[in-house]
């Protein structure tokens, strides 16, 4: 298993993403950017939350081979125990992140997927993405409604303060026999696909095999650069993203 990955910030800010890997298993994370105005009830931003949460999921994934889920769940009660004292985790706007993990896990490769950073793995040939699309299928994104449907079910879940989110995550084994390649991604960088379909799943393995991560992302900022306002109005998402892209072959 060989793993190599980029990531680059929404130009002129701190980058929220962040990946770590390891022999057998790589984990990409991206922080939710926090609403203007919204007090999330917690003294610490969201790159603090996605440093502390990959930290303690590297730790255990380093470890130990158990379930995905449990590792996920044990490393949000790590990171929750690391600021209950200072901030109130009570709070369905204290910071978040999606997390999405690939490992190989003796004869099969295992995947996690928590909220929209996508997992695509080529499979005998056959390409598939995972795809957390919880998110997309709110009744409204107003402030409000997106803090009632947080770790909610019939919502959607990332991981924050409530260590049940991992168990809600998609979650699923392939034999490793089977495994030809992967990428793991932020929406940052998967809008190469979702959002101006300058591919399908297959071409952006195709080029990040060729090209590698570092020209995926470089591609996503220039279809960035020139979407005009109509199109931009027609996507819920930022006009600029962090994008981390992970590439994994075998």
């Amino acid at each position: 298993m060989q793993v190599s990955y980029a990531s680059i910030p929404t130009p002129g800010r701190t980058n929220e993403d962040c990946v770590v890997a390891g022999p057998r298993w790589v984990a990409v994370l991206d922080g939710a950017t926090a609403p203007s105005g919204v007090d999330s009830g917690c003294a610490h931003d969201v790159p603090w939350l996605v440093r502390h949460l990959a930290a303690a999921l590297a730790k255990n994934l380093t470890a130990s081979d158990g379930p995905l889920p449990d590792l996920l769940a044990d490393a949000i009660s790590e990171t929750c125990a690391a600021h209950a004292a200072t901030c109130d985790l009570t709070n369905p706007s204290s910071p978040s992140a999606t997390v999405s993990v690939l490992r190989e896990n003796g004869t099969v490769v295992e995947h996690l997927v928590l909220a929209d950073s996508p997992i695509v793995l080529d499979i005998g040939g056959d390409v598939v993405a995972i795809v957390d699309d919880r998110l997309d299928h709110l009744p409204g994104y107003t402030v409000d409604e997106v803090r009632r449907h947080r770790n909610a079910p019939g919502g959607f879940w990332v991981a924050s303060t409530a260590p049940e989110a991992a168990h809600r995550a998609l979650h699923g084994t392939h034999p490793t026999a089977d495994v030809r390649r992967a990428a793991v991604l932020t929406d940052g960088a998967s809008r190469y696909v979702d959002r101006f379909a300058l591919a399908d799943w297959r071409g952006l393995l195709d080029l990040l095999q060729r090209h590698g991560p570092a020209e995926l992302l470089t591609r996503v900022r220039a279809a960035e650069a020139i979407e005009t306002p109509d199109q931009r109005r027609r996507h819920r998402g930022k006009p600029h993203d962090d994008a981390t892209a992970a590439l994994v072959v075998w």
